[in-house]
Formats: structure tokens, sequence, C-alpha cells
């Protein structure tokens, strides 16, 4: 059997590593449209602040070690057209163009970063994107020389970036449609707190600006930034606006949807006989809520490969369902979250309940006193846990893929109340703050003349 992969990310890795385990007579065939295999972008933090060596450590595979499997791994080749009826893709690969043709194809196009249309993005020097070995590259030799820095967007990229500069002595400003940062990920109880705590490390936040412009200078350097309402002056300019799938050769191709993202069904199948597709050009299924989401994350694109390879291979499996659940730091607080956010309450089918609690970690006499901040959501008439997040300044995290599978089990706030977890002073309290959480959640729910805890 003769199985094409195009892309080699995180969902293309998976199904290929799959397919090694379980047909060892598989003709597997990798085209990378870069000249390195298997970049890992989630990494790119980690090398700007000179935690990971170089950018080759960023890599799951390299072309050498792909051959030592026995995979036929082609780098600067773009796969640029694709016939399903022949079933034959169309390889570029250094201006020389070749039809290749498969019994079974998986394709991981990946996303491109949103340019916006901001006047002057393309004309000075020193606007860069954060995305990928080559402008992680571009980034990282800029923060030498950088003294004020604009981070255009306030989500996970944009922050991780941020953060990066500002640690290096840049002065650092985060600029944001929204008005909050971190906006789609967390709501305002823990947005105010990291708001305010960045500040206190140099990365000021500025929400509810719209970018229009840049200005330069006679050299052709960027030297301001222009919103809706401010000017501010910055010698680099970083855009971290989001991704789109890249997959503008594959229209009239295969059946895509709103905004180019690829239609699968829950095996990973496009519209096409025997091509399957993953990772941040398509859509996963959401566990709190029967709807199908874009969230790009490296757990889902590996969970879709897995699913991938084992459909390819005769089997038949279902991709699970998952809560988009994702954690991060940004300087002294470290936060999770998963499944639905309260800002959902106008979208939600039913009456969704919200709690935010405060809570101590450890009992007092362990004279530490740092606190956990929490939310959960969950649906008001059947108590069902809908989503949730966790914030502190201890390393709590984990316990935010607790809240992952209790959405996922259809847990309730009674459930979780009273759930089972060990109490030793030095980790927790007799009852664990993830129980707190569900019992202040359950008082709300039933008033203060029917408390139950």
């Amino acid at each position: 059997m003769k199985y094409i992969i195009v892309g080699t990310s995180h969902a293309g890795y998976e199904v290929i590593q799959t397919l090694l385990k379980e047909d060892k007579d598989a003709d597997i065939h990798v085209y990378e449209s870069g000249d390195k295999p298997s970049f890992l972008s989630c990494g790119i933090q980690s090398y700007l602040e000179d935690v990971s060596p170089s950018l080759d450590s960023l890599h799951y595979a390299n072309e050498q070690s792909y051959k030592d499997q026995g995979v036929n791994i082609h780098v600067n080749s773009t796969v640029t057209d694709i016939d399903t009826e022949q079933k034959v893709i169309t390889v570029d690969q250094n201006g020389n163009t070749e039809q290749v043709n498969y019994d079974k194809l998986f394709l991981s196009p990946g996303g491109k970063p949103v340019t916006p249309p901001v006047e002057g993005i393309d004309q000075y020097n020193h606007v860069l994107f954060m995305r990928g070995r080559d402008w992680a590259n571009q980034v990282k030799s800029r923060m030498s020389n950088a003294k004020k820095a604009v981070v255009v967007g306030g989500g996970y990229i944009g922050i991780e970036a941020a953060e990066a500069f500002a640690k290096a002595g840049i002065q650092t400003k985060v600029i944001d449609v929204a008005d909050r940062i971190l906006s789609t990920y967390l709501d305002q109880e823990f947005t105010d707190i990291l708001e305010d705590n960045a500040k206190e490390h140099g990365l000021e936040f500025i929400g509810g600006e719209t970018v229009q412009s840049l200005n330069g200078d006679e050299q052709g350097n960027v030297t301001k930034v222009i919103t809706d309402k401010n000017e501010y002056e910055a010698d680099t300019v970083l855009f971290a606006v989001g991704v789109q799938p890249a997959t503008d050769w594959l229209e009239g191709k295969i059946d895509l949807g709103k905004k180019g993202v690829i239609n699968i069904n829950h095996q990973q199948q496009t519209s096409a006989k025997d091509v399957y597709a993953g990772g941040d050009a398509t859509l996963v299924p959401f566990a709190p809520v029967e709807e199908d989401r874009y969230i790009a994350l490296a757990t889902n694109s590996r969970r879709q490969g897995v699913t991938a390879a084992k459909n390819m291979l005769g089997h038949d499996m279902t991709m699970p369902r998952v809560s988009g659940t994702s954690g991060l730091q940004l300087f002294d607080y470290k936060f999770g979250q998963t499944g639905v956010h309260g800002t959902e309450q106008d979208h939600y089918d039913g009456n969704l309940g919200q709690k935010y609690v405060k809570e101590l970690i450890r009992p007092k006499f362990m004279q530490d006193e740092i606190p956990v901040h929490m939310k959960i959501i969950y649906d008001e008439d059947s108590h069902k846990i809908l989503g949730a997040q966790l914030m502190s300044k201890d390393n709590i995290t984990e316990s935010i893929n607790t809240m992952s599978i209790a959405i996922s089990a259809g847990y309730t706030l009674e459930q979780l109340a009273v759930q089972d977890f060990f109490f030793q002073p030095d980790y927790d309290r007799p009852w664990n703050y993830l129980n707190v959480l569900a019992q202040q959640a359950l008082n709300d729910t039933f008033g203060s003349d029917q408390m139950l805890f």
C-alpha cells in the first residue's frame, strides 16, 4: 500500500508513526514544503528565551531519522495540485514538477499567518510574524537590537512573543481589537489579573484598538504603529492575529467549508475517496456541546493523526470529542482552560451557569497562603459541567486535565463536589480546590436557604 502524507507537523507526524507501527510493508512518501520536516511551532517561545538551544532542537524528526525508518521523505517539495479521480498529486520541487500516484492520501496543509489589511505592513523592515521556522529565526535575530516592540494580537501566540520580548528588556506593548488579553481563552476575572501582572513585568496591554497603518523612516525601518485611536513608537512590530487554513490550492478538488477549512467526517475522511485530512485546516468534534469547532492545538492534531491512520489502514476509528484543553504561563501566573467559556452565554442553547471562586490551595498552617483562581461553567438545569478555568502562581495547571475528563465523562456539579481526591498538606486541603469549586457553584444554584456545603 502506498501512502502519501502532505505536511509533517503534529498531524502528519502522527500519521507516519502510526503507519510505521501497524503496517510493516507500508510504502510511505512524505512531502514537506520546507527544508526540514516536523517543526514544532509550539516551542518557538523556548527558543526566543534561550531555553531551547537551537531551531534544530524544535523538530520531532529530521530527514535522516525518517530515512532510517524507511520513510521516503521529500523536502523542499510543495504539493500544488491533486486529482482525486486518478489518485495523483502534483509536486513542485525546486521548480521541477512531477506527478505521483497514491493509494491513500493524508493532507495536513496547516495554516498560514493572517495578514491584516494594515497600510505599510509589507513596506518596512522589522515587521515580523510568529509562525514557522523561518519567522522564528527572524524574530530571534531582531531581539538583540529591538528597543521598543509592539505585538499586534493578544492571543496565545502573541503573548508568547511579547513575554519573550519583555524578558529580554525590550519595552513591549500588546495591541488587540478585543478589550482584554487572551479574551478567547479566559474570562475577565482572570485576564484583569494577568494584565496587571504583565504591566509589572514591562508588558503593557492595550485593548479595543485596531491597527490601521505603520510608519517608517527614510531607511525603510518601521518607526510607528497607528491605530484607530492612538499612535505608538516602535522599532519592531510583530503580527500574531491568527492563522487561516493554507488550502487555496484545494479549491474545487475537495469540499471546503468556511474560511477554507477542509470538510471532514469524524473518521478524518474528506469528500474524496481515500483522501484524509487533519491539523490546523480542519475542525474537531467538541465534547461539551454537540458541534464541531476550529481549535488549532497540537493535542487535537495528534489525535486526528492517529484516527486518520487507523482508518487508512482499514480499521474503524472515530475521532474522540475534545474540549480544547490548553495551558500556558504569563510571567508569574500559570493557567489552564477547557470547554465552554462564560462569554458564550448568548450562544448556548440552554441556561448557562458560571461560578468564580478564589480559594487557598493548602492549609493556612503551611504558611504560604497561595490562592487558586477558579471558574466553572455548567448547565443550570442539569448541572452538567461544560467548562472550567484555573489560574495560580503555583503550578496547578495539571488540574485542568481533571476538568477535561469531567466534561468528557458527563460529570455534574454534584459528582465533582464530592469526588475523591487525595489530601496531603504539601499539596492541597481536605476538600480539594476542585471540590470547593463545585460546592460553591451548587450553593449558588440552590440559594443561601438551601446551601448544600
